[in-house]
């Protein structure tokens, strides 16, 4: 009964994650969700005995995938910061 007490539980962060993640207006702190997100499904595959795509969920979605966006963020923040520095 606790098994399927943690799979919903699971279940419900996963829903509130995906929605926050939409709802979200900053982008840093919508990132971090998705990465929470990722972790999330990683830990799902991994309770559904699926080790490989556990595995490949937590290297790809949350690693790289965060680690690309964490960059073009970051190429974004300058850009930005560089486009305002010459209107002034």
């Amino acid at each position: 009964m606790q098994y399927f007490d943690f799979e919903m539980l699971l279940l419900v962060l996963l829903v509130i994650c995906g929605i926050s993640t939409c709802l979200t207006k900053n982008l840093l702190a919508s990132l971090v969700i998705f990465m929470a997100y990722s972790l999330l499904m990683a830990i799902i595959w991994a309770l559904l005995r699926a080790p490989d795509l556990a595995i490949t969920e937590a290297a790809v979605g949350a690693g790289i995938s965060s680690i690309l966006l964490f960059i073009t963020l970051h190429i974004l923040r300058k850009l930005r910061k560089g486009s305002e520095d010459e209107t002034k």
